[in-house]
């Protein structure tokens, strides 16, 4: 019996033992996930989102889905918006279920379909605002949090990433991390962290925030290293040849604005944006390594090049 076949019958059996002779349909395969495997079944009480540790992975890091699902059940008591966990089946390979969210999940300035900009300027504002609400929630609430990255911990994480990146693919990288490293801020105290927050991992409905999903790599860390990611995607500028200019969009000023309400200004905000840089740099780097080594064969990674450039041209000017 096929691992599919197994999880199907997993599935449909602890579904049947909440709701007696509920109708369970087969797992359906959705497009897009890269930290375990990601289905939707359709039952007689609304469709739902199952996801489960991919047969032979073992259930850490990205593919512990207990832990996404402990969060998200934790968050679920709070103003953060996130889809409602139905179940969680900790047996091997562990997986659960979650309520199917309607609405859209689109990155303005790299997905399409393109998002109409009016539309799109109102969601990015809606998500700075939603953002101090994750990193509100009470430390003392989260389980299985670890400990907390600090700015010093995060730089040196991605320099190891573009470390094992061949330096011509990232050209300016280790200037860009030399003036990282000359003056890296003092942490601020440690907040949870969703790790990927941006549009495109947030479920919209019209411009309203219905959920935020892809809870793999949460953790506790400093929250500006979480606004300096979001902002990277403010601006189709950042990604030549891969992504799009979107008119209208807010600035960052009025992003880390809307973000602080009325609390004092956040210190050293420039050196937290040009980290967000460095990553996606670090990560398309990285990417554009496997695929010409041909361990991840995708030509469209060799639309990367002028995107990196950007992104590290960039940092080094708000540092420089």
């Amino acid at each position: 019996m096929s691992a599919t076949i197994t999880l199907d019958d997993r599935v449909a059996r602890r579904l049947r033992e909440q709701n007696p002779g509920l109708d369970v349909g087969p797992l359906e395969p959705l497009p897009g996930g890269h930290s375990g495997l990601t289905y939707k079944v359709r039952t007689g009480g609304g469709d739902l989102v199952v996801k489960a540790v991919p047969e032979g992975q073992r259930p850490i890091g990205r593919h512990d889905m207990v832990r996404q699902a402990r969060i998200m059940e934790t968050l679920g008591a709070t103003a953060v918006p996130v889809p409602r966990i139905v179940t969680v089946d900790e047996d091997g390979p562990a997986w659960f279920a979650m309520e199917c969210v309607a609405g859209e999940s689109l990155e303005p300035v790299l997905d399409t379909p393109a998002v109409e900009p009016a539309v799109a300027a109102a969601r990015m504002r809606r998500a700075a605002e939603v953002l101090p609400l994750l990193h509100a929630v009470p430390l003392d609430t989260i389980p299985a949090a670890g400990d907390p990255l600090s700015p010093a911990a995060e730089l040196a994480r991605w320099q190891r990433t573009l470390g094992a990146v061949p330096p011509e693919l990232v050209s300016g990288g280790e200037e860009l991390l030399r003036l990282l490293a000359a003056d890296v801020p003092d942490g601020m105290a440690p907040t949870l962290v969703h790790g990927d927050y941006r549009l495109g991992n947030i479920i919209a409905r019209g411009t309203e925030p219905a959920a935020l999903i892809d809870w793999e790599i949460w953790s506790l860390g400093d929250p500006r290293v979480e606004l300096g990611w979001f902002l990277v995607f403010a601006d189709g500028v950042n990604f030549p040849g891969v992504g799009r200019a979107v008119p209208n969009l807010p600035s960052e000023d009025e992003l880390i604005d809307l973000y602080t309400g009325d609390a004092p200004a956040l210190p050293d905000m420039n050196w937290f944006n040009a980290l967000g840089r460095l990553k996606m740099a670090a990560i398309m780097g990285h990417n554009l390594r496997r695929h010409r080594e041909g361990r991840h064969h995708d030509p469209d990674q060799e639309r990367l090049p002028d995107t990196i450039s950007q992104l590290i041209r960039s940092g080094t000017a708000l540092l420089a």
